[in-house]
C-alpha cells in the first residue's frame, strides 16, 4: 500500500501504517530516517532547555526586585544596611546605593 486508505484515518491506523512504512525502509533509508529523528530530538531539547532557563532568570529577576522593593520599604523605615542585607539577602553594597 502507497497511501494509507480514508477508512483508517484514526490516530491508532496511522501510528500502524507509520511503523510499516519504518520497517520497508532500506538500510540507508534507515539510517538517514534515525539520524533525521535525533536532530529533531535535539533541537526539540535545546528549545526546551532554552525555554527553562529563560523561566528560571524571570523568576531570579522577580525575586530580586521583590528584593528590592523590601528593602526599600525598610529604609525609609530606619532599619540598618546589615538589618535589610540580613532579611533581604541583597549584599550591602547594593542597599546602600538605593
Amino acid at each position: 500500500m502507497e497511501k494509507m486508505p480514508l477508512y483508517f484515518d484514526k490516530r491508532i491506523f496511522q501510528k500502524v501504517f507509520q511503523i510499516a512504512e519504518v520497517s520497508n525502509l532500506t538500510k540507508e533509508e534507515r539510517m538517514m530516517y534515525d539520524r533525521s529523528l535525533q536532530e529533531k530530538w535535539d533541537y526539540e531539547n535545546v528549545l526546551a532547555y532554552a525555554e527553562q532557563k529563560k523561566y528560571a532568570e524571570g523568576i531570579e529577576k522577580g525575586e530580586h526586585s521583590k528584593a528590592l522593593a523590601t528593602a526599600r520599604k525598610m529604609k525609609a523605615k530606619g532599619y540598618s544596611a546589615e538589618e535589610i542585607s540580613e532579611v533581604t539577602e541583597l549584599p550591602i553594597a547594593e542597599i546602600e546605593k538605593i
